[in-house]
């Protein structure tokens, strides 16, 4: 009976290792062991320059899923041997089937399409660091120049140091609010 597997690879690596065991379980002929071999992925908001721009990334790099059939060792062998593969998740020499609640959630980039809330998963990634230097783009400070001071990335928002009247004054704003300079 075929169950998923976690198999960690060269981070990096995990595209082509998924390739070379397809080649492999083909060349083999062990295809009646194997289903699909999955790379988790997760869609993220990247904002750069104050544009927000759709992404999908690695879930968790360096890691593969592999719907296989272990009670068979060729399908232990074959996954062991493939150029890339470090190890099967387990215990021990035994790996350890995920349970059907983990694939689910895994395979679903952990969001489920038909919930309203599935706006507020998608993670945020931004490219500005502390202490740098922005240009607020929108709202009433637009054209002032500040620097941050704080990154919160739960509420999508930066704390900006504004001189306004000669004097630093904290001001919140949306991650689309500011751009680097």
């Amino acid at each position: 009976m075929k169950k998923w597997y976690v198999v960690n690879t060269y981070s990096g690596h995990e595209n082509k290792v998924r390739t070379t065991m397809q080649r492999r379980i083909e060349t083999l002929g062990l295809g009646r062991l194997f289903g699909e071999i999955k790379i988790p992925t997760e869609q993220v908001i990247e904002i750069k320059n104050g544009k927000k721009e759709p992404k999908t990334q690695r879930q968790f790099p360096g890691y593969i899923l592999v719907n296989a059939d272990m009670n068979d060792e060729n399908a232990w062998h074959l996954i062991r041997q493939t150029q890339g593969v470090t190890q099967i998740v387990g215990s021990g020499e035994k790996p350890t089937p995920l349970s059907r609640g983990e694939v689910k959630k895994l395979l679903s980039d952990g969001v489920e399409p038909e919930t309203e809330d599935a706006r507020e998963k998608v993670k945020t990634t931004v490219d500005y660091d502390i202490g740098e230097t922005v240009r607020v783009i929108g709202g009433p400070l637009s054209d002032f120049t500040g620097s941050i001071s704080d990154i919160n990335l739960d509420q999508s928002r930066v704390k900006v140091l504004v001189s306004i009247f000669g004097r630093e004054t904290p001001v919140e704003l949306s991650f689309g609010q500011v751009a680097k300079l």
